[in-house]
């Protein structure tokens, strides 16, 4: 194949400036890559996995300079998600926090949040 012309580092560092500025892809600064390159590059990694398998390894690293397991020995279940795993669909999380903020009915104190040890 070809060789990359381009340097990735410098692509990565557009996308990080664009995911913690918030700003929209036309107002990247001209030191780094266009708009255009780094767009790419984050859809070509979103498609084959990079970014979830650099995720996964930035996350093993943080619970390990932490002084933690890699993996986690507890996790928060709400009840909406219990019964949509019972039932057998597939729910989305963001669906569930919305629903729960729009049930005005319920009261906050009810215990909805189970702490589960595996």
């Amino acid at each position: 194949g070809r060789h990359r012309s381009m340097d990735v580092r410098e692509v990565l560092n557009g996308l990080l400036y664009v995911l913690e500025t918030g700003c929209q892809w036309r107002h990247l600064p001209r030191d780094l890559p266009p708009r255009s390159t780094v767009h790419g590059y984050l859809q070509r990694w979103d498609w084959d996995g990079t970014l979830e398998a650099v995720h996964h390894q930035l996350y093993i690293a943080c619970r390990e300079q932490a002084g933690k397991e890699a993996s986690p020995t507890a996790a928060i279940l709400d009840s909406k998600l219990v019964k949509a795993a019972e039932k057998g669909r597939r729910r989305s999380t963001r669906l569930v926090t919305t629903q729960g903020r729009r049930s005005r009915g319920s009261s906050t104190t009810s215990s909805s949040t189970r702490s589960v040890c595996c």
